[in-house]
C-alpha cells in the first residue's frame, strides 16, 4: 500500500457564533489561546480526506478511524495533513503553523456491526437544561437529539465549509462524514448547559455510508465521566442510525466538558 500525497487546505472556524465561546477569538485568548479554536469536528473533516483519497467510497462503508487533538488550529490556518503507511492502515498527522495539532489513523475493517438491541432512541432533553456536571452526565445516561435531515443543502454546506475537493461525495450523493462526529457534539450541547468547551478525540468505526435524503438519529451513552489534568471530561458511546435503523457510524467520543480554566475562575 502507497500512502496518499500530503493535503493541504486553509482552515475554517465554522463556529464563530456558536454558543460555545471556546470558539470566539476573545473568550479563547482569555483561555490562553491566540485566538478562537476551530472545531475538533472540522480538524477531523479535514483528516478524512486521505482515507477517502485513499481507499474511496470503501472507507465511508466499513471504515476506521482514530483521531486526538494535540494543539489549537486557528482560522485561516494553512493546514497539512499527511500520511505514512503502518500495517496497512494510515498514520495520520496534522500540521498548522510548523505544530503537530492532531495525529491519527485510519483503516479499514470487516468485523459486523453492533446490535442495537436495547438502544432504543431518546429524545433531547426539554429545557431547561441542566448544566453540565457529573449527575446531568452520570454514566449510564443515555442521551439523544432531534432527528438531523441530510438535505442536499445541508450536504453541500458540509462541503463547503470542509473546504472538501474530492468529487465522490456530490458524484454519489453521500454526506461528509464529519457528520458523525458533529452528532456526538450534539448528543452532548443539546442535552446540558456548557461553558467553553472542547472535543478532542473520537474513534469511529463506519458501517455505512449517509446519502444525501437520510434521516439521521443518535443512541449515545455515557461511558465516562472522569477528572485529568484539572479537566472534567465525559466519554460518550454513540451509535448513529437513520430512520429505518440502518446503522452508519459507532464514535467513542471524548470531549472536555468543563476544562481547568473555567474550575479556576
Amino acid at each position: 500500500m502507497t500512502a496518499p500525497s500530503p493535503y493541504t487546505v486553509v482552515a475554517y472556524n465554522t463556529a464563530t457564533h456558536s454558543e460555545n465561546k471556546i470558539h470566539d477569538d476573545a473568550v479563547a485568548r482569555r483561555f490562553g489561546f491566540d485566538g478562537g479554536l476551530v472545531p475538533g469536528v472540522d480538524v477531523y473533516a479535514y483528516m478524512t480526506h486521505l482515507p477517502v483519497a485513499h481507499w474511496g467510497r470503501a472507507w465511508l462503508e466499513r471504515g476506521t478511524a482514530e483521531c486526538r487533538f494535540l494543539k489549537p488550529v486557528h482560522d485561516g490556518d494553512r493546514v497539512t495533513v499527511s500520511a505514512v503507511e503502518e500495517g496497512g492502515e494510515l498514520a495520520i498527522t496534522l500540521a498548522a503553523r510548523d505544530i503537530v495539532c492532531a495525529t491519527g489513523r485510519a483503516g479499514l475493517s470487516d468485523a459486523p456491526p453492533p446490535t442495537l438491541d436495547g438502544r432504543e432512541p431518546v429524545g433531547e432533553r426539554a429545557p431547561p437544561l441542566p448544566p453540565a456536571d457529573t449527575a446531568s452526565l452520570a454514566v449510564g445516561t443515555r442521551l439523544g437529539i432531534a432527528p438531523l435531515h441530510c438535505t442536499p443543502e445541508l450536504a453541500a454546506e458540509y462541503l463547503e465549509n470542509e473546504r472538501e475537493t474530492l468529487p465522490l461525495y456530490a458524484a454519489e450523493g453521500l454526506v461528509h462524514p464529519v457528520v458523525i462526529p458533529r452528532l456526538g457534539n450534539f448528543a452532548l450541547n443539546r442535552n446540558v448547559t456548557l461553558g467553553p468547551w472542547m472535543h478532542v478525540g473520537s474513534r469511529i468505526r463506519h458501517f455505512a455510508a449517509a446519502h444525501v435524503g437520510d434521516t439521521l438519529a443518535v443512541h449515545a451513552e455515557v461511558i465516562g465521566n472522569y477528572e485529568h489534568k484539572g479537566h472534567l471530561f465525559v466519554d460518550l458511546d454513540v451509535l448513529v442510525v437513520t430512520a429505518e435503523r440502518r446503522l452508519i457510524a459507532r464514535a467513542d467520543h471524548i470531549s472536555i466538558y468543563r476544562p481547568r480554566q473555567v474550575l479556576a475562575a
